[in-house]
């Protein structure tokens, strides 16, 4: 099992990724009601990792391993055809859309390091966010729309690797791009704000972070 785990915007169903016995152990999308019930599998290829649900209902977004390569994926939340949304060299990772559906948010590291990027529902008009020395992992919109936080790791750390047990940094940056804001100081890493959580209202976070 893994960490992967989002709520769909009606509250009524839980979309997780686990691992799958008859996948070779790879992670697979599965949808569960939120009350309990028989999960129904969504991704037919593993691995799949889950992020993001779109307002709507109609697709989930993960990031798939698919011959060597990790890119963002789109599928219907009822299974059907898997569409690749990136194809650029290296890591994609972290898929969630913004509230008004008109953006999904990533982390890519495509310019040399882990940085948040943006692009349209298609994948198209791909826009970085984020430039600096930290790796940049995992952004989740706000309710609002306002804002993102997201999970910073040290340089020291491989850009295409987010470990466990680390000095990270949460910071807090407007939708639209600006001036990053550290808000945390955790000991955390891997797991530490994999999903989205935030508070209905968007004034709070939640996040896990380990004691040293």
């Amino acid at each position: 099992n893994n960490n992967d785990h989002v709520l769909s915007f009606d509250g009524r169903t839980l979309a997780i990724s686990s691992q799958s016995e008859s996948d070779s152990g790879h992670s697979i999308v599965y949808t569960v009601p939120l009350r309990g019930g028989t999960a129904k599998r969504v991704t037919a290829q593993g691995p799949s990792y889950l992020h993001g649900w779109s307002r709507d209902g109609k697709y989930l977004v993960y990031t798939g391993q698919r011959n060597g390569d990790f890119d963002i994926y789109r599928m219907p939340v009822g299974g059907g055809e898997e569409v690749r949304l990136t194809t650029t060299p290296g890591l994609d990772d972290g898929p969630e859309y913004s509230p008004d559906g008109k953006y999904i948010y990533f982390n890519s590291v495509r310019s040399g390091t882990m940085q948040v990027w943006r692009m349209k529902p298609d994948g198209s008009d791909p826009e970085q966010l984020t430039s600096d020395a930290y790796n940049n992992w995992f952004p989740h919109v706000s309710p609002d729309g306002k804002w993102i936080v997201f999970i910073s790791f040290p340089s020291d750390v491989s850009p295409s690797d987010h470990p466990f047990y680390k000095h990270v940094y949460l910071r807090l940056m407007p939708a639209n791009g600006g001036a990053a804001r550290v808000i945390a100081y955790v000991y955390g890493g891997q797991g530490t704000i994999n999903v989205p959580s935030w508070s209905p209202d968007s004034k709070k976070i939640a996040f896990v972070s380990n004691t040293k």
